[in-house]
């Protein structure tokens, strides 16, 4: 007997007919004499249904009473999906997030999780039950309701695994595992078997979209194996696990592609101490997440600084830096939201030579510029110019050779 965290996204559970197909697969592998706990997002498009009655009452509503009101579509979810296994005749239970309790800090809309009980949901499995809890949720230690950001489920599933010491966190969704690249840009991406937590962790952070970069993370630290596979039909999918050997011969894995980046340039700045560490000390201060960053040589005491954020981030981060513009002693604030980051990962750069000089020769090859570049132990990233995103990356996975099996 193992016992198996499963995770159904807001597209498995869209309509009454996919909640049943859920609970079939669910009692299918209940029936195999498995323990079964089943983490459910809010139904397709629900969030954005709830969080739009938000903005039609407020331009920027409170954030504590959005998670009350967003964390309504996963209480449906769980609700539905136990009426349903009820009426096939399974001892079903639902929780949500303050009834397990999970429990969270208190930072409304992106909270993170502190710890979990497990008392009542054990109880519930050793009595028989089909355990089904509510994604995406937690409570706050004033007894709050808190979500957890976009993605949300994903760690809420993996949460459940590593609290319960579960054999397995399975994800299902709607790929059927995770792939060389985005199968949607070329059809030579190949599905991998397995793949490394780190590997995962850096696809996740560069833009590929199958696994929430927090959910790996979880997964990572506490070791529970995950599996992303397809609600749709019965393929086998991919395991997220600690990398082995095998995985380390690979020199690449996968190439991912992020189309929604942008580059911001101050320049002008003094070359001199604190002025970086004030410039990106106001951005932390209102939560803007910067990535690439580079900075060009000093020239007679002045250089410029250029660097990445979300493209969704763009206009308030040009709006900082222009009143800060006199303090930091810059001439001027530049952005510019045509860009597209394309990134190769794999374990094997750690003990392999000349991975860089085989992907700047391929980009070059296609007669795509490199504007900027980052790089760590399994990872090299480069900022390019948006138009020529999906070109670089079939010439890089053609470069690698990704469609063929190691």
């Amino acid at each position: 007997m193992a016992l198996i965290v499963q995770k159904y996204g807001g597209t498995s559970v869209g309509d009454l007919e996919r909640i049943a197909n859920v609970a079939r697969r669910v009692a299918e592998r209940y029936d195999q004499g498995d323990k079964i706990v089943v983490v459910v997002s809010a139904m397709a498009g629900e969030t954005d249904r709830l969080l739009g009655l938000a903005r039609k009452i407020a331009r920027i509503p409170n954030e504590r009473e959005v998670d009350v009101l967003l964390a309504t579509g996963e209480q449906v979810s769980v609700a539905l999906l136990a009426i349903t296994l009820e009426s096939m005749g399974y001892k079903a239970r639902s929780y949500l997030g303050w009834q397990i309790p999970l429990r969270t800090n208190s930072a409304f809309g992106a909270a993170r999780i502190e710890d979990m009980a497990k008392t009542a949901l054990m109880d519930d499995l050793d009595a028989g039950n089909i355990v089904i809890v509510a994604g995406f949720q937690g409570v706050d230690p004033s007894g709050r309701v808190t979500t957890l950001g976009r993605g949300g489920s994903d760690t809420s599933a993996v949460a459940v695994a590593a609290a319960l010491k579960a054999d397995a966190c399975e994800i299902f969704t709607d790929v059927d595992g995770v792939y060389t690249t985005d199968p949607n840009i070329t059809s030579k991406a190949r599905k991998l078997h397995r793949i490394g937590y780190e590997e995962m962790l850096e696809m996740a952070s560069l833009g590929a979209k199958v696994l929430h970069i927090r959910a790996v993370e979880l997964g990572m630290i506490h070791q529970v194996p995950i599996v992303v596979r397809s609600s749709f039909d019965n393929e086998e999918g991919t395991l997220v696990c600690a990398e082995d050997s095998d995985m380390e011969r690979t020199v690449v894995s996968a190439v991912t592609c992020s189309a929604k980046d942008a580059k911001v340039t101050i320049a002008g700045l003094q070359d001199k101490p604190g002025v970086a560490a004030r410039l990106f000390t106001t951005l932390a201060e209102a939560k803007v997440v910067v990535d690439t960053i580079v900075q060009n040589v000093s020239e007679k005491g002045i250089t410029d600084i250029t660097f990445t954020v979300s493209e969704a981030d763009l206009a308030k981060t040009l709006d900082i830096c222009d009143k800060i513009r006199d303090a930091i002693g810059a001439t001027g604030v530049f952005g510019s939201d045509d860009i597209a980051k394309v990134s190769i990962v794999g374990a094997g750069m750690r003990s392999h030579s000349g991975v860089a000089g085989r992907m700047f020769t391929a980009l070059a090859k296609e007669g795509i510029n490199i504007e900027m570049i980052s790089t760590s132990e399994i990872k090299i990233s480069c900022v390019i110019q948006r138009k020529y995103a999906e070109l670089a990356v079939r010439a890089l996975h053609d470069a690698f050779e990704l469609h063929k099996s190691p």
